[in-house]
């Protein structure tokens, strides 16, 4: 499948045809096509926003909107007159409900964008751990007492203690070499439970290899690893310590596997946006999306449902003394203060793993000390709103 295909500015022209008709109230799953007469560049089609983005008032969320529009010609947005600066137009308009379409139409053109409202945002983050299996692996193979007789899980455990965070842990169905989830028993479902309210497995992928293996797969393979992977946390581990997935392997699907995994329960994917020196780890959203999201907390795509956060950081890329350096400068912007998406993989932790990182605890331990001293409280995304109250 192409990636969407669209101009800088004219976002999403080519899903125009197939948009849903609206008018103030009604959905718009992915942005229409405008006229080049009058355009909204602020805010963003698909826009999270929360208090750090406008001013409270009673009962809503005042916010600017700009565009262009050629200078002498009048500008409605959602039917009250636009300021005028030459070719600029600004407006302000308050949100009060979830969702909101704002609409400026110039004469007989329009242009439209959707944003939602995160209503009750409050400072918070999520840690997030892919490509897990070794120490479920590890786990069978010695037949622990309990769950936490293996280092990683109370290495884990302890990290909670200490600051009250909340992990995704998010699993291969196996790990290549033999074993895989069928085998992990279930005597330990207990364990799970009691530990369920600060720890949730997620789907990741069937296995580690191949690389980006659902990109160009069709939706009926992801699907049938995801519940392969489901049914296997239910069966040893129970309803509540399982999470809809949060990350798919290489943060990258065919956009057609979207609405599917919504209506299975997928409510938030996080990935890069941004790879090295191009786009990528995006799930297949073309530039324009990308640079969006690599530059912002979150991002919703109204065509599925999903909202999607970018990662803040890797902690095992990233050295201690960095990691407060690369985590500082997102507060000081309102576009990337509110969220924090913390992230790590698995097999660093291994002392057997090839590219194994002998102080990734004490990576975890920085990022999350950090985040709880400036007053970021852990959630789950798959919770509420992105973690917060809906």
């Amino acid at each position: 499948m192409k990636t969407l295909s669209i101009g800088r500015r004219d976002f999403l022209k080519s899903a125009a045809a197939g948009a849903t008709a609206l008018f103030l109230g009604g959905p718009i799953p992915m942005r229409a096509a405008s006229s080049s007469l009058v355009k909204i560049e602020e805010p963003f089609h698909g826009a999270v926003l929360n208090y750090r983005h406008g001013k409270r008032v009673d009962r809503g969320l005042a916010i600017r909107v700009a565009g262009t529009a050629p200078a002498d010609k009048r500008v409605l947005v959602n039917g009250k007159g636009a300021e005028r600066h030459g070719e600029r137009f600004t407006a302000e308009i308050v949100l009060r409900d979830r969702e909101t379409n704002i609409i400026a139409t110039c004469e007989n053109a329009s242009d439209r964008v959707r944003v939602v409202w995160d209503r009750h945002s409050f400072p918070r983050y999520r840690f997030s751990i892919d490509d897990n299996s070794f120490f479920l692996r590890d786990i069978y193979q010695k037949n622990y007492r309990s769950l936490f007789d293996c280092f990683y899980l109370a290495m884990l455990r302890d990290l909670h203690r200490k600051y009250g965070v909340k992990f995704s842990v998010n699993i291969y169905y196996t790990t290549g070499d033999g074993f895989d989830l069928s085998q992990f028993p279930a005597r330990y479902k207990g364990e799970w439970r009691d530990c369920s309210d600060w720890l949730k497995l997620a789907f990741h992928a069937y296995a580690n290899d191949p690389a980006r293996p659902y990109q160009d797969a069709p939706p009926e393979k992801l699907l049938a690893d995801l519940d392969l992977v489901a049914e296997q946390i239910h069966r040893f581990a129970g309803a509540r310590s399982y999470a809809p997935p949060t990350v798919i392997h290489w943060g990258m699907t065919r956009q057609e596997s979207l609405k599917p995994l919504y209506r299975r329960g997928v409510r938030a994917l996080s990935g890069y946006f941004k790879y090295g020196k191009r786009y990528d780890v995006n799930y297949r959203f073309d530039d324009v999306i990308s640079e969006y999201v690599a530059t912002h907390d979150a991002w919703k795509d109204f065509h599925s449902g999903i909202v999607f956060s970018r990662v803040d950081i890797v902690c095992n890329s990233t050295p201690i003394d960095r990691i407060v350096p690369t985590l500082e400068p997102l507060t000081k912007d309102p576009n990337t203060a509110e969220i924090m998406d913390l992230f790590t993989h698995e097999q660093y932790f291994w002392p057997f793993y090839k590219n194994y990182i002998p102080d990734h605890p004490q990576r975890l331990d920085t990022a999350i000390r950090w985040v709880t001293e400036h007053g970021y409280k852990p959630v789950f995304f798959h919770e509420g709103f992105l973690g917060a109250p809906l």
